[in-house]
């Protein structure tokens, strides 16, 4: 007779996190950290800040840990998010010693609309990259570089040369193409 132990799920070591679990916390960390940090390194683009990225991220884990709600997604997307939440973050701030290249061609804004859906499922990722595929070239290029590299409305204003209201008018117009495209795939 096999006794099978019960897999331990993340959203059980983040419920013992919250309640100040540390060994809980270093499983989390430990079955979690590699796919968190291929989202704030997507972002960041640097070994050294991704690493520091990270350790906030966690910081902010186990200090958040008992704000997870299983009912609204599970562990992993909320993880994703808060890594990537820090990532856009460290941009803005270094944003004035670096400059984010704007996406070049084709593959690239599909590969960079495939790592902004951290936590998606298989299926709807081929989705979304369908999706994307199908949205005019200007949109898709505002929708990821606000959702996926972190620039603000006037940020993408200046970039472009354009008025705000037109970045707004074209990021409502593009994630509604993108939602619409979503539901009907």
């Amino acid at each position: 007779m096999v006794i099978r132990k019960r897999e331990v799920t993340l959203e059980s070591l983040l419920s013992k996190t919250a309640a100040g679990d540390r060994d809980a916390f270093q499983q989390l960390y430990e079955r979690s950290s590699a796919k968190l940090f291929g989202v704030v390194l997507r972002i960041l683009k640097n070994r050294q800040m991704a690493e520091d990225a990270l350790q906030d991220v966690y910081l902010k884990i186990w200090q958040r840990a008992d704000a997870f709600d299983a009912q609204k997604g599970n562990p992993i997307s909320w993880m994703a998010t808060i890594a990537r939440n820090r990532a856009i973050d460290v941009v803005r701030a270094s944003r004035n010693h670096q400059t984010v290249d704007e996406p070049g061609d084709e593959e690239e804004l599909f590969q960079l609309g495939a790592s902004a859906a951290e936590g998606v499922e298989a299926g709807d990722l081929e989705t979304l990259r369908f999706c994307l595929g199908e949205m005019k070239l200007d949109d898709r290029r505002y929708v990821l570089m606000a959702y996926y590299e972190g620039y603000s409305r006037d940020e993408l204003s200046e970039r472009f040369d354009m008025p705000v209201g037109t970045i707004k008018t074209r990021l409502r117009r593009g994630l509604m193409a993108l939602r619409m495209c979503m539901e009907r795939a």
